[in-house]
């Protein structure tokens, strides 16, 4: 999993509430078990009419947002079915960190498993973030994981909170095998001993 210590990139605006998991990735998009692809299928009911064509009005096809890496949203994102596809298509769009004033908890979680930062700040906050993402071409946040800071376009700051725990992991890209895989030496010292004193199991 890649590292997450400082993110710059254009901010998207998404100013809806209980955006759930069936409209960031629809269920059409879940036959695969693959991570990459899906992209494509990301916010897909929003994002493409009914003759596949693009909506032009749809926040990410527009020329200013094609790349954003930071989303803006509204309160409990990520509701809904715990779909892990959610944050898969995220993140193969080229999204990074998501921001709003609170997430659904499996989708909160699913993200720190896949190298999102999700980060929860006030709804005071929120408004200035969104209104900074309603820049377009200018809408450029930085956003601090070591400082557990975002700073905007005109430099205004933000801090926020998050798990220690949660922070470490995503600041040496550790996912749940590369945590497994941290404990390496003090697996094998352990199934050494194990064997030796078990060997009638080996």
């Amino acid at each position: 999993m890649d590292k997450f210590v400082k993110l710059t990139g254009v901010a998207a605006p998404l100013p809806v509430v209980n955006i759930d998991t069936d409209m960031i990735i629809p269920k059409d998009y879940l036959k695969t078990i693959k991570r990459t692809g899906l992209g494509t299928g990301l916010f897909a009911e929003a994002r493409y009419n009914e003759d596949g064509s693009e909506n032009p009005d749809f926040v990410l096809n527009k020329p200013a947002y094609r790349d954003a890496k930071i989303l803006v949203a509204g309160d409990n994102f990520g509701c809904g079915s715990s779909r892990e596809h959610a944050p898969w298509a995220l993140l193969d769009f080229g999204i990074r960190c998501v921001i709003s004033t609170s997430f659904a908890d499996i989708f909160y979680n699913n993200c720190f498993k896949n190298g999102i930062l999700p980060i929860k700040v006030s709804q005071e906050d929120l408004d200035k973030l969104m209104d900074d993402a309603s820049r377009g071409s200018n809408a450029i946040l930085t956003v601090d994981l070591e400082n557990l800071e975002i700073t905007g376009p005109d430099g205004g700051l933000i801090k926020f909170d998050l798990d220690e725990f949660k922070r470490h992991c995503l600041l040496n890209g550790l996912d749940d095998i590369g945590l497994t895989l941290e404990k390496g030496k003090a697996i094998d010292s352990f199934e050494k001993k194990n064997a030796a004193s078990h060997p009638w199991a080996a």
